[in-house]
């Protein structure tokens, strides 16, 4: 029995289809932004989302293709994220990506973001 293609896992998951369902998720994140008339500035740089505060400080939001993962920096920690059921989970559990996201921007910047991902 194979694995279907919104939940295989991230073993049997080809690069390309890695890096366009990441692509999704950092647009998503970007027009997240644009939409919820936070004072963020943003740039995606080589698969690289970065956040800047009003503050000076940076979330920074990037794809490790190796593992299969999304990871992201911010100063509350680091987490990494991996397809599972649809969403993309923390690896120690948790809260899953768009959460995290949303957490870390409101932390940061006192902003409301609540970015809609793609179901993967």
């Amino acid at each position: 029995m194979s694995a279907s293609p919104s939940h295989g896992t991230s073993a049997v998951q080809s690069e390309s289809q890695f890096s366009a369902e990441v692509d999704a998720v950092l647009l998503a994140v970007e027009e997240s932004i644009e939409h919820s008339g936070a004072d963020l500035e943003f740039e995606t740089v080589a698969g690289i989302l970065t956040i800047c505060c009003e503050d000076g400080s940076k979330i920074i939001i990037n794809r490790q293709t190796p593992t299969r993962e999304i990871w992201v920096a911010a100063r509350s920690g680091g987490f990494h994220f991996r397809k599972a059921d649809g969403l993309w989970a923390d690896t120690r559990g948790g809260l899953d990506l768009a959460a995290r996201i949303a957490k870390c921007i409101n932390e940061q910047s006192g902003e409301r973001v609540a970015p809609r991902l793609p179901v993967v």
